[in-house]
């Protein structure tokens, strides 16, 4: 059974890890670690089995410059699942909870960078449905955002940016 909670203090270490293992590479986890050294996080939630961390997602503040500016936005990323369980519909689990938590938290949406046939299905569509724009030369099909509020994103036009340690990823 997997169980979707915040992160703990002891989570670290695996949280760490499992991102590690899931992209092959450490920068994904050193961003990570910089986010919250630097109180940059708006959310982090794992995903465990038997009590061992399988999954992680984080959720840090991001700033609309432009037409929405007053909107609370939060980026989705990065989310990691341990090889060992992909597959299973854990990195859903951990986005569906993610949305819920931003909402409650009053975030009024949400972007993701990612994977155009997988995130869609989470109820994201391409950000520039909204006017929005990635400060990242990226293809259209993968900036994406979804509304968290009623009406929030309508009329709204931006350029969406993310925390500058986002880019050393």
């Amino acid at each position: 059974m997997v169980i979707i909670c915040e992160e703990a203090l002891t989570d670290i270490v695996a949280i760490q890890q499992v991102n590690e293992q899931a992209f092959g590479r450490p920068q994904e986890a050193q961003l990570v670690a910089v986010l919250r050294a630097a109180g940059k996080i708006a959310l982090s939630l794992v995903a465990t089995v038997d009590g061992v961390v399988v999954g992680h997602a984080l959720f840090s503040p991001v700033t609309i410059e432009g037409e929405c500016a007053a909107e609370t936005a939060v980026a989705l990323g990065p989310i990691a699942v341990d090889p060992a369980w992909q597959g299973q519909g854990i990195g859903g689990q951990l986005i569906r909870e993610g949305l819920v938590r931003c909402r409650e938290r009053g975030f009024t949406a949400m972007i993701v960078l990612g994977h155009p046939t997988y995130y869609p299905r989470l109820g994201f569509v391409p950000a520039s449905r909204f006017g929005l724009r990635s400060e990242y030369r990226v293809r259209d099909e993968v900036f994406m955002a979804q509304p968290l509020q009623p009406g929030a994103l309508a009329d709204c036009s931006g350029l969406v940016k993310y925390d500058p340690a986002f880019g050393g990823v």
